[in-house]
Parts: structure tokens; sequence; C-alpha cells
């Protein structure tokens, strides 16, 4: 134990060095003190992508059919909360849309932090979207895409919640809190049999998470160009990180919808477009397990 917490102070005050002093008005929320619960959750969750799809490759997939509502209806109304929450607290603080600092807003401030420390925690949750895939055999689901944004997502978010926890930061989760809302209704929906035929405009979702990022990417640069003391290097680093997705997602976008289907996919059921947490993915039949493997 002694070497754990000395391991731990190391670990913390290596990451205090490279960034800098933390936001006081945070110290002692969970989780946010220590880096190394957000790391071990992220190896951990890599090690059940690696260890899971070892233990299933020879036992049958598992449907999770009721799990999943119950998961779809959970992220969507924790979406739905943030979303109202975030509009509230950064209407009250008198938020700037161009560029906010930190500091500014005052008690509006620490409002919309701890609807971000919601937004951080919603990561580590939305790992379960892997499990489901491992667990439901999956496995071409759990694309490079899909892992490298799930695991970097909380990483990077715990070090926002630790040194930019309001200000500028609110615009992405405000965003990202819609398209979730839409997202995950689409996807209990989709469970319900007498529903799939009203769900048209799943093709609309990855759009939309296209839009997300574009309009995130320009909302930090402008920022930039009128700086209001949020810090600089953030404000790179978030629109490199956006980037990197949009290029990721605009790849996959294109091979996915501008190709041509085979002899053997126009025999094939309908793709299903799933999106998750900023990337999206297509696979055959419902979302979630929710429709059978081939059309009847």
């Amino acid at each position: 134990m002694e070497h754990l917490k000395a391991f731990d102070h190391e670990v913390n005050e290596f990451v205090d060095y490279m960034f800098g002093a933390r936001d006081p008005r945070v110290r002692g929320w969970l989780m946010l003190d220590s880096y190394l619960p957000t790391f071990s959750l992220t190896v951990a969750y890599l090690l059940f992508i690696w260890l899971g799809t070892t233990f299933m490759r020879n036992r049958p997939a598992l449907s999770l059919r009721g799990l999943l509502i119950v998961y779809n209806l959970g992220v969507t109304m924790l979406s739905f909360y943030m979303l109202i929450e975030l509009i509230l607290a950064t209407w009250e603080g008198g938020y700037n849309l161009q560029c906010q600092n930190l500091t500014s807003a005052g008690e509006a401030d620490i409002r919309v932090a701890k609807v971000l420390w919601w937004y951080y925690f919603s990561k580590v949750i939305e790992f379960a979207d892997t499990m489901f895939f491992v667990l439901r055999k999956k496995n071409s689901q759990i694309t490079f895409l899909h892992v490298y944004h799930h695991a970097t997502m909380f990483n990077i978010w715990w070090c926002v919640m630790n040194w930019i926890p309001c200000g500028q930061s609110f615009f992405g989760p405000t965003l990202n809190s819609f398209i979730h809302v839409l997202m995950y209704s689409y996807y209990g929906l989709s469970v319900i049999p007498s529903m799939r035929k009203y769900l048209w405009w799943k093709k609309y979702l990855t759009q939309a998470q296209l839009i997300q990022f574009l309009l995130t990417i320009t909302h930090t640069l402008s920022a930039v160009v009128k700086p209001c003391g949020f810090p600089f290097g953030c404000l790179i680093f978030q629109s490199s990180y956006m980037a990197t997705l949009v290029i990721l997602f605009v790849n996959f976008y294109v091979q996915t919808y501008r190709k041509r289907p085979s002899r053997t996919n126009t025999k094939e059921a309908s793709l299903v477009t799933e999106v998750k947490n900023g990337f999206h993915k297509d696979y055959i039949m419902a979302a979630n397990g929710a429709l059978n493997k081939k059309a009847q």
C-alpha cells in the first residue's frame, strides 16, 4: 500500500510539473485529485477488450437486450440533464460564445464545472459500449477509431477538469450531449420491434456528428483569434485532437457511404449506423443487437 501511495504521489507530481498548478475549485472532487484511478480504469478497459475477445472466441454471443434497454435509457437521461444544465448555467453566467475565460462568471463557473464533471464521468460509463460489443461478439465494431476515442476522451477530460473545468470548455460537451440525446434515443427505440420502421433518420446522426466536430473546432479557434485569457495551449491541443477525429471519421464515412454495394451486400439487410461519443460505426442490423442478423 505504501508503494502504491508513493507511486501515486510521483505520478501526480509529474503531471503537475507538466501542466502547472491545478484549478483549486475542483480540489477534492471524486477521481480528480489523483490521475491513478483514471489511468487504471483505462488500462482495465483495454485489458477487457483483449482478454474478453479471447474469452468469447469459442463461446456463444450474449444478447443482453434488457440490459441494453436500461443502458441506453440511462445514458439518454444523463445526456439530457447535462444539455439542459449547461445551457442554464452558461446563460446564468452570461458566457461569451466566442471566448469565455475561467473566472469571470463566478458561481456560474462552478455550476458549469459540476456539470462537466458528470461529462468526464460519463466517459467511463461509455466504456460499456465496447464491453457490449465484446460480449455480443461484434468484434468488427471494435475499430481503432472506437478504442482511440473512448480511451483518450476519458483521460483528456481528467486534464480538462483539473486545469480548465469551465469557461471555453463548455461548448463541446453541450453539443455532444445534444447529439447523445438523439443517438441513445435511437438505440433505445431500435430494440422495440414496432418502432423500427420509423428509424429512417439513422444516417443523419452520422452527419450531425461530423458537424459537431467542425463546430467545436471553429469555436475553439475563435478564442485564438480573439483571446480572452483562456490558456492558448489548451485551445491548440483541443483543436488538434478534434482534427484527428474529423480525419478518421470522414475516412470511415466515405468508405461506408460512398462505396458501391457488392452483390453480396445487396442480399444482406440494410446497414445501421452507430455513433458513439465522437465517432461513428456501421454494423449489420440494428444497434445493440435489437434485430436478427439476417432479414426475414
